[in-house]
């Protein structure tokens, strides 16, 4: 009878623990974004303070790097709640698949993880009647490498490691190579399993951009979205590489920090040949930003960064997510709400809301060029 008993309190117990656990998995679901997000002063909550709705209406159609997606879906929850009746949507895919989106004119703006080429501006003056496609710098940060070696919790590589590594040219854990940059940590005989991405990504072009610039000796490819190393797996998508190197012993890849975070992702130290190996980290990347220069024309900020950095604590793979728009000949009927929400994106509470999950908000010198762009869009 008091075994019973207490099998009943159990099951009491658990149900009343499943129960609070769906009301909080609920209210962080809920796809109600249409209250205002107040604090308990009744006023609205620093995230959503410098949102001006400004005319926008209806749906805004958006897509492109899934690098961003962390951010810009965070940034969507803010501003739509902020912004009642507006519909915000972006579709994370790739950056390559945000541009053709934005050249065939199906979208308000997409998200790229490197700015246009040539050729995509060109193509992009068909849509933007009297004006072309610009890009616009809003989220920075890290490119990590993640790691999943069983009993390896500290890992620091450098540019040709990692280029010897992803090159297929580094086949186990235990390579004198990694030894002699890791002492002191056992490193077990695993045979190395590097994930990359399977579409043309921002991401992959950055990471070749470091490599090429970092290690040219070891990383002999120009720096391209599509993945041009032989060896490897491929998976889709910045979440895809990361869930496989979450699974799979003896893994590595590439991806964002927020989803290394996200998932509690291992992620290597990287020795750049200042004092100490530097940790990817929001602090760490924003360091490394700091020194790009607007590289682009007239009213697109494109940037240079510097993957070569020996500054202290300056994290060297660094990526810069850039919105691309029209600079004229937007459509009118979304012109108001890419405004509106771009101009969001780029203020001071949107840019700190970046910090707080992984990212790095833009340099202000930079970032006020962007409010000046945004305000003239047409």
């Amino acid at each position: 009878m008091k075994l019973q008993r207490k099998n009943m309190l159990r099951a009491s117990a658990l149900g009343a623990l499943v129960v609070s656990s769906a009301l909080v998995l609920t209210a962080c679901g809920s796809d109600d974004n249409t209250k205002t997000d107040t604090s308990a002063s009744g006023k609205p909550s620093a995230a959503t303070s410098d949102v001006k709705c400004d005319g926008a209406k209806g749906k805004l159609l958006a897509s492109g790097s899934s690098a961003q997606k962390n951010a810009v879906d965070l940034w969507i929850k803010n501003y739509m709640a902020a912004c009642s009746g507006v519909e915000v949507n972006y579709k994370s895919s790739s950056s390559g698949e945000g541009i053709v989106a934005f050249n065939q004119g199906t979208v308000g703006f997409a998200g790229s993880d490197s700015a246009l080429k040539p050729d995509a501006v060109e193509e992009s003056k068909k849509v933007c009647t009297g004006g072309q496609g610009i890009d616009l710098p809003m989220v920075g940060g890290p490119i990590a490498i993640g790691f999943n070696v069983a009993g390896v919790d500290k890992l620091t590589l450098d540019a040709p490691t990692i280029a010897a590594i992803f090159n297929d040219k580094i086949k186990k854990w235990d390579d004198e190579a990694i030894k002699k940059l890791n002492p002191g940590v056992t490193l077990p005989s695993t045979a190395i399993q590097a994930f990359h991405r399977s579409e043309d990504s921002g991401t992959t072009e950055n990471l070749g951009k470091y490599l090429k610039a970092a290690a040219p000796e070891a990383w002999t490819y120009d720096a391209a979205k599509k993945w041009p190393a032989p060896g490897g797996q491929a998976a889709s998508g910045s979440a895809g590489v990361a869930s496989q190197v979450k699974a799979v012993d003896g893994a590595i890849g590439y991806f964002e920090l927020s989803y290394a975070s996200s998932q509690s992702i291992k992620t290597v130290d990287v020795n750049t040949g200042a004092a100490a190996p530097v940790k990817a980290s929001s602090e760490n990347a924003s360091k490394a930003i700091a020194a790009a220069k607007i590289a682009g024309t007239g009213d697109d900020l494109a940037l240079k960064l510097d993957y070569t950095t020996k500054a202290e604590g300056a994290y060297p793979i660094i990526l810069v997510t850039y919105e691309v728009v029209c600079d004229k000949g937007n459509k009118p009927e979304t012109l108001a709400t890419v405004k509106s929400f771009l101009n969001y994106t780029a203020s001071d509470a949107g840019q700190k809301a970046l910090s707080e999950i992984g990212y790095a908000p833009i340099p202000t010198e930079i970032n006020a060029k962007v409010r000046e762009v945004i305000a003239k869009l047409a």
